[in-house]
């Protein structure tokens, strides 16, 4: 799951993108509308986290811009703005949900899994695929009803092959995926991962396509 985080308040970004990152979301972060603007438009993320109150505006200015672009992201509204009125103007501005400051971890993160599971038109918290389960409120995952061990960036690239089984996703959207715009990325960092996932979950599960990238296997989902 790779996250947007428009905040401009140094502790608290920080703070943001330490919660995140502990429960397997790539984060990347801006502090102002514009530079918020500029990496939706030229970036795919999963979802945003939104702070109202910022340097160079309001964050439902920038809400209603994505919106009315055709901009469908998910987007979690945080700020310090908590009256039923603040609440109601965000979402029916096109917010997808609302956390007010102070708010707690736990809840921010469970709140951006649910707006990402609804975009992505799952009824449940797991994603299942021919026998694997994953559980990305615990970054768990199991084969055959047994768990295997996977690392952060490989539960991320599985799960990005499994909400979409059919679909071929290239290398460079899944690097996209697994890191942000401040981590150094190998040349050959998702075969990497992609070779240690065949090793724990079979290696006919995830297919190659050749010069186009990587899809499950089959069509059963």
């Amino acid at each position: 799951m790779r996250i947007l985080v428009v905040e401009d308040d140094p502790v608290l970004l920080d703070g943001l993108k330490a919660g995140l990152n502990l429960v397997g979301a790539t984060v990347d972060a801006v502090t102002t509308c514009a530079d918020g603007l500029a990496a939706l438009t030229t970036a795919s993320f999963d979802a945003v986290v939104l702070d109202l109150m910022l340097p160079d505006g309001s964050g439902l200015d920038l809400l209603s811009t994505l919106r009315t672009a055709g901009n469908t992201t998910p987007v979690l509204l945080l700020t310090a703005l908590d009256e039923v009125a603040d609440r109601i103007k965000g979402l029916d501005a096109g917010a997808d949900d609302y956390l007010g400051k102070p708010f707690d971890l736990d809840e921010l993160a469970a709140r951006v899994r649910a707006i990402v599971r609804r975009k992505t038109g799952r009824a449940t918290s797991h994603i299942a695929y021919n026998g694997i389960v994953l559980d990305p409120a615990t970054l768990s995952a199991s084969a055959a009803g047994k768990a295997i061990n996977l690392s952060r960036r490989e539960f991320a690239l599985l799960a990005a092959l499994m909400e979409r089984p059919g679909a071929i996703r290239s290398k460079s959207d899944l690097e996209d995926r697994l890191y942000g715009w401040q981590d150094e990325v190998e040349s050959n960092a998702v075969e990497v991962h992609i070779h240690n996932l065949r090793n724990k979950i079979g290696r006919d599960l995830i297919e190659t396509v050749r010069g186009i990238g990587y899809r499950m296997r089959g069509a059963k989902a």
